[in-house]
């Protein structure tokens, strides 16, 4: 098992993020590339360069790059071209470090098909999609804003090579109740990349959802069963540690890879 983390998740400047995760002995990195000193608008060839070196240097791998802009995805016509255009700059910074995925979120899919957002997605992601492809880089829609069966459905439709999963089983748990383990034999023709997150789905309020993650191990997520699918489909990719909250991030991380090499070592993974 390869088991990395976003070195984002440290709060630390990114650099030493991602020393820390070789501190840890964790085999990857998944560092953000949308702001900051990772932008691709902010690295030139030379300093593309240099931070492929830091990393190789430090034995880590760079598993996936995160290429998510925030706001409504590929569904909205509204800075959609601006959109596409930074996605495309991060792929190419994949192309200049070495990595073959990029994950990001597309956006909620509806599932009426005649609504517009799932119109627009169809419409737009195909151009992502094949930039990707053409550049040996997959770009992996992060699950969990829908169940698996519709995001599978909705990449059915699009049909473009370049367009993959990234697997957040508690994302799927937290925001649509849907069970991750199922979901994985579902998406077994798009996962290239997962993450190591937890949680637990609350009782919605006032309409809307509501969630808590939690430490790995400690929601509702069941690891055994869902390690277990995932090396049922062959998956040999990493699991990339996810911490958003918590004010003591990298106790939380020692405790997600201490419990992810036990699990591992249990089932023979």
């Amino acid at each position: 098992m390869r088991i990395g983390v976003i070195p984002d998740c440290f709060r630390l400047p990114i650099r030493e993020g991602i020393a820390k995760a070789a501190e840890l002995n964790m085999d990857g990195v998944q560092p953000y590339a949308v702001s900051g000193e990772l932008d691709p608008r902010n690295l030139s060839k030379s300093g593309r360069d240099d931070l492929k070196e830091f990393v190789e240097k430090l034995g880590l791998t760079i598993s996936a790059l995160v290429g998510d802009f925030g706001g409504h995805g590929f569904g909205d016509s509204e800075n959609l071209d601006w959109r596409i255009e930074r996605t495309k700059e991060v792929v190419d910074l994949a192309v200049d470090l070495g990595v073959d995925v990029v994950t990001t979120h597309i956006g909620v899919v509806p599932e009426d098909e005649n609504n517009a957002v799932w119109k627009m997605m169809v419409q737009s992601l195909p151009e992502v999609g094949t930039y990707a492809h053409n550049r040996g880089v997959f770009l992996a829609t992060e699950t969990g804003p829908e169940k698996a069966v519709l995001l599978k459905k909705l990449l059915d439709t699009i049909g473009n090579p370049g367009l993959k999963a990234n697997y957040d089983p508690a994302n799927l748990v937290m925001v649509v109740g849907d069970d991750p383990v199922k979901g994985v034999h579902t998406l077994k023709d798009y996962i290239v990349h997962t993450h190591a997150k937890d949680g637990i789905k609350l009782p919605d309020e006032n309409g809307n959802k509501r969630w808590k993650e939690m430490p790995l191990g400690e929601g509702n997520v069941n690891f055994p069963e869902y390690l277990i699918a995932l090396k049922d489909i062959g998956y040999n990719g990493f699991y990339t540690i996810e911490r958003e909250v918590g004010a003591t991030p990298e106790v939380d991380i020692i405790k997600a890879r201490n419990f992810l090499r036990a699990l591992a070592n249990e089932l023979d993974i």
